[in-house]
């Protein structure tokens, strides 16, 4: 009887829901037109990460793309707490790859992610950390005009303004090593002024800290950069709300923050794609509302469980 009441509750409100998300309200939004389309992969997996020395959750953050929050929430610690040598974590770090491209980078801005294709398959992704709310990294298409090793950093005049406006001493050089904000490897985009680099602050990664640029982990630079040729292609995107259905029928959502106050509604892109491709009755509604809730950033299981069964 309680099954019942509580199946006809979530009915109730699903149906509530689907109404007042396609009343005019919908009509007179454009959603900031956020690219987003039916993704068919996922990337990353649940698994049991030891500590090691050195370890702290910002820095496994950085590393495995899982809000460093979410990881201490699933974990049951303290925030706030220092991690012990061979304690065990919980890891989840599964994103939904937004679209396929035929070769190339791809970088999805909320996400937090980039992925890169090799003749139409995802050959890496990894998580990158990009320009801050004030500052933020341009969108676009764009293709990699520079590649150089152990380069030296020509601070730009804007961000020299802004140390001089920080009392800060004012810079106009840092050449290679180890204080280098680029790392040790930087590939320079069309896009005047900005690229992709290494970092030698690897907790940044996985955060919104840089003035536009990407980062990403020393490691994974290192294993990307030797993939990529002058003329390489690539697109920079903006989409917080991204759905996926696996081949055995899973669906999965992913929900990030709106980083850049754009103004995504989530609920009505949702419902236009789940109906564009007949996924409407498939879908667990009230795990929806709660994903959205939650913008994790981490893709959640959301078809009726009987529909994979």
């Amino acid at each position: 009887m309680l099954n019942d009441l509580f199946r006809f509750f979530l009915w109730v409100k699903r149906s509530l829901f689907l109404l007042l998300v396609t009343l005019p309200v919908w009509a007179g939004m454009d959603f900031a037109r956020a690219e987003t389309s039916l993704s068919h992969e996922i990337v990353g997996k649940p698994f049991e990460y030891v500590v090691k020395q050195g370890d702290f959750l910002i820095s496994l953050a950085a590393r495995f793309g899982e809000p460093a929050l979410l990881i201490a929430q699933s974990n049951g610690i303290d925030y706030n707490k220092r991690l012990h040598l061979g304690q065990r974590l919980a890891i989840d770090n599964r994103h939904v790859v937004p679209e396929t491209s035929g070769d190339g980078i791809l970088i999805n801005l909320p996400q937090r992610m980039l992925f890169f294709f090799r003749d139409g398959t995802l050959a890496g992704a990894y998580p990158v950390g990009l320009g801050m709310p004030t500052w933020p990294t341009p969108d676009g298409e764009f293709s990699v005009v520079q590649l150089q090793k152990n380069p030296a950093w020509i601070i730009p005049i804007s961000i020299q303004a802004e140390m001089r406006k920080k009392g800060e001493t004012v810079l106009t050089k840092v050449p290679p090593g180890p204080d280098n904000p680029l790392g040790k490897y930087w590939m320079g985009l069309s896009i005047p002024g900005y690229g992709i680099h290494g970092t030698n602050a690897p907790p940044s990664v996985y955060h919104f800290q840089s003035h536009g640029c990407i980062r990403l982990q020393p490691e994974n630079i290192e294993k990307l950069f030797p993939q990529i040729e002058v003329g390489e292609p690539g697109k920079i995107i903006y989409a917080p709300v991204l759905l996926a259905l696996l081949n055995d029928g899973r669906i999965y959502l992913e929900i990030d923050r709106d980083i850049y106050n754009r103004g995504i509604n989530a609920f009505p892109m949702l419902i236009e794609l789940a109906e564009a491709n007949h996924l409407t009755n498939r879908i667990d509604w009230y795990a929806v509302t709660q994903t959205i809730d939650q913008q994790t950033g981490i893709a959640r299981q959301i078809n009726l469980q009987a529909d994979t069964q």
